[in-house]
Protein backbone atom coordinates (compact mmCIF):
# COMPACT_ATOMS: atom_id res chain seq x y z
CA UNK A 1 0.00 0.00 0.00
CA UNK A 2 0.88 3.79 -0.86
CA UNK A 3 0.18 6.52 0.82
CA UNK A 4 1.13 10.06 -0.56
CA UNK A 5 2.43 12.66 1.66
CA UNK A 6 1.90 16.61 1.16
CA UNK A 7 4.90 17.85 2.63
CA UNK A 8 4.61 21.58 3.03
CA UNK A 9 8.18 22.38 4.41
CA UNK A 10 11.76 20.76 4.32
CA UNK A 11 11.83 20.71 8.17
CA UNK A 12 7.95 19.48 8.54
CA UNK A 13 8.15 15.77 7.59
CA UNK A 14 6.77 12.41 8.56
CA UNK A 15 8.65 12.14 11.78
CA UNK A 16 7.57 9.31 13.86
CA UNK A 17 5.25 8.34 11.51
CA UNK A 18 7.53 7.50 8.93
CA UNK A 19 8.24 4.61 10.88
CA UNK A 20 5.11 3.59 12.94
CA UNK A 21 2.96 3.30 10.17
CA UNK A 22 4.97 0.69 8.20
CA UNK A 23 3.78 1.47 4.68
CA UNK A 24 5.42 3.04 1.43
CA UNK A 25 5.21 7.03 0.83
CA UNK A 26 5.06 8.84 -2.19
CA UNK A 27 6.42 12.07 -0.78
CA UNK A 28 5.47 15.09 -2.56
CA UNK A 29 7.67 18.53 -2.05
CA UNK A 30 5.35 21.62 -3.63
CA UNK A 31 8.08 23.79 -2.36
CA UNK A 32 10.43 22.35 -4.42
CA UNK A 33 8.27 22.17 -7.27
CA UNK A 34 6.52 18.95 -7.44
CA UNK A 35 3.07 18.98 -8.90
CA UNK A 36 0.06 18.44 -5.81
CA UNK A 37 -1.86 15.18 -7.46
CA UNK A 38 -5.62 14.81 -8.56
CA UNK A 39 -6.14 12.09 -6.38
CA UNK A 40 -4.15 10.19 -3.65
CA UNK A 41 -3.04 6.82 -3.60
CA UNK A 42 -4.69 3.84 -0.99
CA UNK A 43 -4.18 6.66 1.92
CA UNK A 44 -3.49 10.62 2.16
CA UNK A 45 -0.87 12.21 5.10
CA UNK A 46 -0.97 16.59 4.36
CA UNK A 47 1.23 17.61 7.02
CA UNK A 48 1.90 21.02 8.68
CA UNK A 49 3.75 24.16 7.60
CA UNK A 50 4.41 27.88 8.47
CA UNK A 51 1.75 29.53 6.20
CA UNK A 52 -2.16 30.21 6.94
CA UNK A 53 -4.44 28.12 5.07
CA UNK A 54 -5.65 31.24 3.43
CA UNK A 55 -2.16 31.92 2.44
CA UNK A 56 -2.51 31.55 -1.48
CA UNK A 57 0.21 33.58 -2.24
CA UNK A 58 2.50 32.19 -0.01
CA UNK A 59 2.41 28.47 -0.85
CA UNK A 60 0.53 28.79 -4.22
CA UNK A 61 -0.26 24.60 -3.90
CA UNK A 62 -2.58 25.18 -1.15
CA UNK A 63 -5.78 25.47 -3.47
CA UNK A 64 -4.96 22.38 -5.49
CA UNK A 65 -4.53 20.51 -1.94
CA UNK A 66 -7.50 21.97 -0.65
CA UNK A 67 -9.23 20.06 -3.93
CA UNK A 68 -6.93 16.74 -3.49
CA UNK A 69 -8.35 17.11 0.67
CA UNK A 70 -12.03 17.62 -0.56
CA UNK A 71 -12.06 14.48 -3.26
CA UNK A 72 -10.12 12.16 -0.62
CA UNK A 73 -13.33 12.87 1.61
CA UNK A 74 -16.08 12.32 -1.03
CA UNK A 75 -14.04 9.02 -2.22
CA UNK A 76 -13.52 7.73 1.47
CA UNK A 77 -9.77 7.52 0.80
CA UNK A 78 -8.38 7.44 4.57
CA UNK A 79 -6.98 10.71 4.69
CA UNK A 80 -5.07 11.98 7.99
CA UNK A 81 -4.63 15.96 7.81
CA UNK A 82 -2.20 17.50 10.54
CA UNK A 83 -2.24 21.09 11.67
CA UNK A 84 -2.16 23.29 8.39
CA UNK A 85 -3.39 19.96 6.65
CA UNK A 86 -6.54 20.18 9.50
CA UNK A 87 -7.24 23.59 8.48
CA UNK A 88 -6.68 22.87 4.96
CA UNK A 89 -9.02 20.39 5.04
CA UNK A 90 -11.42 22.35 7.13
CA UNK A 91 -11.76 24.78 4.40
CA UNK A 92 -12.07 22.66 1.87
CA UNK A 93 -15.01 20.76 3.50
CA UNK A 94 -16.67 23.64 4.49
CA UNK A 95 -15.48 24.66 7.81
CA UNK A 96 -13.83 28.09 9.25
CA UNK A 97 -10.05 28.53 9.96
CA UNK A 98 -8.83 32.05 11.55
CA UNK A 99 -6.09 33.25 13.62
CA UNK A 100 -6.25 31.98 16.79
CA UNK A 101 -7.63 34.54 19.76
CA UNK A 102 -5.18 33.64 22.44
CA UNK A 103 -2.11 33.58 20.28
CA UNK A 104 0.30 30.55 19.70
CA UNK A 105 -0.32 27.53 21.50
CA UNK A 106 3.29 25.45 21.66
CA UNK A 107 4.68 22.79 23.44
CA UNK A 108 3.71 19.57 25.18
CA UNK A 109 -0.02 20.64 25.53
CA UNK A 110 -2.74 18.40 26.75
CA UNK A 111 -5.84 17.36 24.98
CA UNK A 112 -8.97 15.29 26.35
CA UNK A 113 -11.09 13.16 24.55
CA UNK A 114 -15.08 13.95 23.40
CA UNK A 115 -17.87 11.12 23.26
CA UNK A 116 -17.11 10.27 19.97
CA UNK A 117 -13.44 9.39 20.70
CA UNK A 118 -14.80 5.90 22.40
CA UNK A 119 -15.88 4.60 19.46
CA UNK A 120 -13.82 6.01 16.95
CA UNK A 121 -11.71 3.59 14.80
CA UNK A 122 -8.09 5.87 15.77
CA UNK A 123 -8.72 8.02 18.84
CA UNK A 124 -10.85 4.88 20.95
CA UNK A 125 -9.01 4.01 24.32
CA UNK A 126 -7.50 7.40 24.86
CA UNK A 127 -8.98 9.69 27.92
CA UNK A 128 -6.66 12.32 28.48
CA UNK A 129 -3.38 12.72 26.53
CA UNK A 130 -0.25 15.01 25.86
CA UNK A 131 0.19 16.82 22.23
CA UNK A 132 3.20 18.47 20.76
CA UNK A 133 1.62 21.88 19.73
CA UNK A 134 2.94 24.43 17.03
CA UNK A 135 0.03 26.92 15.49
CA UNK A 136 -1.40 30.67 15.62
CA UNK A 137 -4.03 29.43 13.46
CA UNK A 138 -7.03 27.68 14.48
CA UNK A 139 -10.06 25.64 13.33
CA UNK A 140 -12.73 27.57 14.91
CA UNK A 141 -15.59 25.61 12.96
CA UNK A 142 -15.46 22.21 12.04
CA UNK A 143 -17.23 21.23 8.61
CA UNK A 144 -20.58 20.31 8.80
CA UNK A 145 -21.07 16.46 10.07
CA UNK A 146 -17.49 16.49 11.47
CA UNK A 147 -17.43 14.03 14.48
CA UNK A 148 -15.09 16.13 17.16
CA UNK A 149 -13.21 13.67 18.79
CA UNK A 150 -10.12 15.96 21.01
CA UNK A 151 -10.72 19.52 22.77
CA UNK A 152 -8.23 21.51 24.37
CA UNK A 153 -7.83 24.85 26.09
CA UNK A 154 -7.53 27.75 25.28
CA UNK A 155 -8.73 26.03 21.36
CA UNK A 156 -11.44 23.45 21.40
CA UNK A 157 -11.10 22.03 18.25
CA UNK A 158 -8.51 19.30 18.55
CA UNK A 159 -9.36 16.69 16.45
CA UNK A 160 -12.49 15.46 13.99
CA UNK A 161 -13.21 13.22 11.72
CA UNK A 162 -15.20 13.51 8.54
CA UNK A 163 -17.04 10.83 7.04
CA UNK A 164 -15.96 7.46 7.12
CA UNK A 165 -11.83 7.84 6.63
CA UNK A 166 -10.58 11.66 7.14
CA UNK A 167 -9.48 12.23 10.17
CA UNK A 168 -7.79 16.15 11.20
CA UNK A 169 -5.50 17.09 13.83
CA UNK A 170 -4.29 20.47 14.92
CA UNK A 171 -1.91 19.18 17.15
CA UNK A 172 1.76 17.32 15.74
CA UNK A 173 1.69 13.44 16.49
CA UNK A 174 4.21 12.79 13.85
CA UNK A 175 6.97 15.72 15.74
CA UNK A 176 9.73 14.16 17.63
CA UNK A 177 11.28 16.47 20.06
CA UNK A 178 14.52 17.33 17.46
CA UNK A 179 11.70 17.82 14.90
CA UNK A 180 10.41 20.66 17.62
CA UNK A 181 12.98 21.69 18.25
CA UNK A 182 14.07 22.92 14.58
CA UNK A 183 11.22 24.51 14.70
CA UNK A 184 11.37 26.64 18.35
CA UNK A 185 15.25 27.03 17.09
CA UNK A 186 14.06 28.41 13.18
CA UNK A 187 11.82 31.02 14.89
CA UNK A 188 14.11 32.25 17.73
CA UNK A 189 10.88 31.71 19.90
CA UNK A 190 11.12 33.24 23.68
CA UNK A 191 11.89 30.57 25.89
CA UNK A 192 12.25 27.95 23.18
CA UNK A 193 14.65 26.48 25.52
CA UNK A 194 12.19 25.07 28.28
CA UNK A 195 10.00 24.27 25.86
CA UNK A 196 12.39 21.83 23.80
CA UNK A 197 13.01 20.41 27.28
CA UNK A 198 9.14 20.01 28.10
CA UNK A 199 8.46 17.87 24.70
CA UNK A 200 11.92 16.19 25.59
CA UNK A 201 10.50 15.10 28.94
CA UNK A 202 6.90 13.74 27.57
CA UNK A 203 8.32 11.51 24.82
CA UNK A 204 7.67 8.49 26.28
CA UNK A 205 3.88 9.34 26.84
CA UNK A 206 3.81 10.97 23.24
CA UNK A 207 5.13 7.67 21.54
CA UNK A 208 2.97 5.78 24.07
CA UNK A 209 -0.26 7.56 22.59
CA UNK A 210 0.51 7.85 19.24
CA UNK A 211 1.94 5.21 18.24
CA UNK A 212 -1.18 3.00 18.72
CA UNK A 213 -3.40 5.90 16.39
CA UNK A 214 -0.95 6.19 13.60
CA UNK A 215 -1.02 2.06 13.47
CA UNK A 216 -4.89 2.57 13.91
CA UNK A 217 -4.40 4.51 10.35
CA UNK A 218 -2.19 2.49 8.76
CA UNK A 219 -4.65 -0.41 9.49
CA UNK A 220 -7.63 1.69 8.19
CA UNK A 221 -5.53 2.06 4.60
CA UNK A 222 -4.83 -1.85 4.68
CA UNK A 223 -8.31 -2.77 5.31
CA UNK A 224 -10.48 -3.73 1.87
CA UNK A 225 -13.46 -3.61 3.06
CA UNK A 226 -13.41 0.21 3.93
Amino acid sequence: MSVTVIQHEADAGLGYLGEWLGLDFDVVRPYLGDEIPVRAGDGLIVLGGAAAAWEDERSPWQPATRDLLLRAVEESTPTLAICLGAQLLTMACGGAVDRGAYGLEVGARDVAALPGAASDRLFSGICTAVAVQYHQDVITRPPGGAVPLMTGTPYPHQAYRLGDAAWAVQFHPEATPEIFASWTGETALEGAGELDAEVKAAEADLIATWRPVARAFADVVRDPAR
